[in-house]
């Protein structure tokens, strides 16, 4: 397993933007796959976009397609998710995950490791 600390959160009206990352411990973090998460009040924890492990390729949930990207730094242990155009519906705790597999997945139970979460709130 690895070590995920998330950072980034905040407070931002409706149209703005924000950077999370999401820094990694250990030297095989290039291996991994990476996901991004998200859960709000009452509901359940839902994907919200992932990177396969190496130089891999991105994807994301059709709700998320075209406002957020992700990108990883292995040379840092680091991967990124950039957030544009941001409504009210983003507001949720948002989880970075590992996958030990350089395959990507959209299922919670896939990743091994989390971190404990950073809140993002978008006010109307």
């Amino acid at each position: 397993q690895v070590q995920l600390v998330e950072s980034g959160g905040g407070l931002v009206q409706t149209g703005g933007s924000l950077r999370l990352s999401c820094a990694a411990s250990g030297r095989t973090f290039s291996t991994y796959a990476m996901g991004w998460f998200r859960q709000a009040p009452g509901k359940e924890r839902e994907f919200v976009g992932g990177i396969a492990g190496f130089g891999g390729v991105a994807y994301y949930a059709d709700s998320v397609k075209g406002r957020f990207t992700i990108s990883r730094d292995n040379a840092k242990n680091t991967v990124y998710l950039q957030m544009y155009s941001l409504n009210v519906e983003d507001t949720a705790v948002y989880y970075c995950a590992a996958r030990s597999s350089r395959f990507g997945s959209h299922r919670v139970e896939d990743f091994d490791s989390w971190g404990q979460g950073t809140q993002v709130t978008v006010s109307s």
